[in-house]
């Protein structure tokens, strides 16, 4: 140091060089970031625009989940053939439909592509007769012996495509085969999704048109009658079903991780369902808790209904007996159902209804005698638990079933039901649902009421 107190003019420089260094550094990092934020923004909202709707969400924000999927499979075909029910295939990219022909069209975004193809039925059960297949195409990148046909309308939503009819036209499957899987596969569009129905039935779509209408804002194309060739930006062929009636989280798409309790909440959005859950009866213990029973009119009806009435109105329930007939308007069948506390009844379609109760309400299903349990916990304990109701199940003896009084003691549909299961299902439906009646034990069956009173009691 000088004696003026300065620093020599070469030790300055030494302090100086690497700050100004340092600065310019920075300076630079700033400009090529800031470059790189640019770069990043153009790319994303190229992307965006060229997909639109599909990554858009309601609120008008985007779906970062959807974005990046469609970028990491643009230009490919994934499907999925695993499990008991169903096969998809999801087309990513410039996808084009010809309905008439049954075929879906992947023209290649690269020049290293090969030709592929897959063949499915859009239908929930792969294993299902009468549903038309569709061709899933993947052109190779030489493909000029026969290019992919010319769009006649571009949409900027994906587009999903499902067939109808099957089992459809059964309540419980109407649920089962279409509107829970429909609902699983187009939920994360927010309506912006266009349908293409294969083996269309316009009756159905009627019936449940509060809820398509919901899933979907575009009208239901017909795709048998299409004679457009339609391009979308993304295309799902089939529907998945995790279980029957039921959804698997770890199975929903784009990881949206939906459950029953999704759909039964959609559903009470979808017809304005004023009640989310029973009755308190901490809060009001003077009024009683509703009970529907069930009254089917063909097999597997109660014979002793109105003793079955008076049991339960001794218990402390008011009760109504409901026979909900083919023709009647859903949207008032569910209101009907979302009044009631307790929904009763033999194992059937009627218990489809389960979905318009309110959160914490109670479901009984009698299970008709026959070694019948799997079936019922399949086709209705398991979803009614994953709608989080409480479900009670009461398996009837063969003194209440009437086949005893028919077919007497030492038959083996009596006797030894295991065998008529080994026998095959034709049989087991043949007797099991299709023969018998039903009078219940009032005595052996109040236990089961006081059940569902004691958990009404617990909300």
């Amino acid at each position: 140091m000088g004696s003026d107190g300065k620093l020599p003019t070469s030790a300055a420089a030494a302090v100086k060089g690497p700050k100004g260094w340092a600065q310019r550094f920075l300076n630079v990092g700033f400009v090529a970031g800031f470059l790189l934020v640019l770069l990043t923004y153009a790319v994303f909202s190229q992307q965006s625009q060229r997909f639109g709707a599909v990554v858009a969400s309601p609120d008008g924000t985007y779906n970062f989940r959807l974005l990046n999927k469609l970028l990491e499979n643009n230009g490919k075909v994934v499907c999925t053939t695993a499990g008991p029910y169903s096969e998809t295939c999801d087309v990513f990219g410039d996808v084009r439909t010809n309905g008439m022909a049954h075929t879906v069209t992947l023209v290649p975004a690269t020049s290293f592509t090969e030709r592929r193809e897959w063949t499915i039925k859009p239908y929930i059960r792969r294993t299902m007769s009468g549903i038309p297949e569709v061709t899933i195409t993947q052109l190779d990148s030489t493909s000029a012996s026969s290019p992919a046909p010319a769009c006649t309308v571009t949409h900027h939503v994906p587009a999903i495509v499902f067939a109808l009819g099957g089992l459809t036209g059964n309540y419980w499957h109407d649920f089962s085969d279409a509107l829970v899987p429909l609902f699983v596969a187009s939920r994360r569009y927010g309506g912006e999704v266009q349908l293409l129905v294969s083996n269309i039935q316009p009756w159905w779509l009627g019936k449940y048109e509060a809820i398509v209408r919901r899933l979907s804002k575009y009208d239901a194309v017909d795709l048998d009658r299409d004679e457009k060739i339609r391009c979308f930006p993304r295309v799902t062929v089939g529907l998945r079903m995790h279980k029957e009636f039921d959804i698997v989280p770890e199975f929903s798409p784009d990881g949206q991780r939906l459950t029953m309790t999704d759909f039964t909440a959609f559903l009470r959005e979808t017809y304005s369902l004023p009640r989310a859950a029973p009755i308190n009866l901490k809060q009001t213990p003077k009024k009683k808790p509703r009970l529907m029973l069930l009254h089917r009119g063909h097999y597997r009806k109660i014979v002793n209904v109105p003793e079955i009435v008076k049991a339960a109105e001794k218990a402390g329930f008011e009760v109504a007996i409901s026979d909900p007939r083919f023709g009647v308007q859903v949207e008032e069948l569910a209101r009907s159902v979302n009044s009631f506390d307790v929904l009763m009844g033999v194992h059937g379609a009627g218990l489809t209804n389960a979905v318009f109760l309110p959160k914490g309400a109670v479901v009984i299903q009698v299970v008709p005698y026959g070694k019948m349990e799997p079936l019922a916990k399949l086709d209705f304990g398991d979803p009614i638990v994953d709608m989080e109701l409480r479900y009670l199940e009461y398996s009837i003896t063969a003194q209440e079933s009437t086949l005893l009084e028919m077919l007497g003691p030492d038959h083996p549909v009596i006797k030894d039901p295991e065998s008529v299961h080994r026998s095959g299902w034709d049989k087991v439906a043949e007797y099991y649902l299709g023969k018998q009646d039903v009078k219940l034990d009032l005595e052996r069956f109040a236990p089961t009421l006081e059940l569902a009173l004691d958990h009404l009691r617990q909300q």
